[in-house]
């Protein structure tokens, strides 16, 4: 199960080392409560990334700082550097993105 951040030093540490996705996300957001069980699939083919959600209303600063408009959204960092962004509840898109990571 993909964790929840819910402090900015918990995302802090979360995005600092290694690759990790990050799903922002907010609680009345259908098309994110479709989505959140296809990344609860993905997560165990891909272990050497992290899995991790953010809900946009509880940790707004940091939705603003990444400019998330729109949810669902997903950001993939390595080692604290944003590398890719993926809006909407894309699930293609982001296994995608996450091969190319795993690469």
């Amino acid at each position: 199960m993909v964790s929840a951040i819910t402090s900015n030093e918990q995302f802090t540490d979360a995005i600092s080392n290694g690759t990790t996705l990050v799903d922002f996300f907010a609680e009345w957001c259908g098309p994110c409560k479709m989505i959140s069980p296809v990344l609860d699939k993905l997560e165990p083919q891909y272990e050497s990334i992290k899995f991790v959600k953010v809900d946009i209303d509880n940790l707004s600063d940091i939705a603003k700082k990444y400019e998330i408009t729109a949810v669902p959204s997903f950001v993939f960092f390595k080692d604290g550097e944003v590398v890719d962004v993926v809006r909407g509840a894309a699930a293609a898109q982001v296994k995608q993105a996450l091969d190319k990571l795993k690469a």
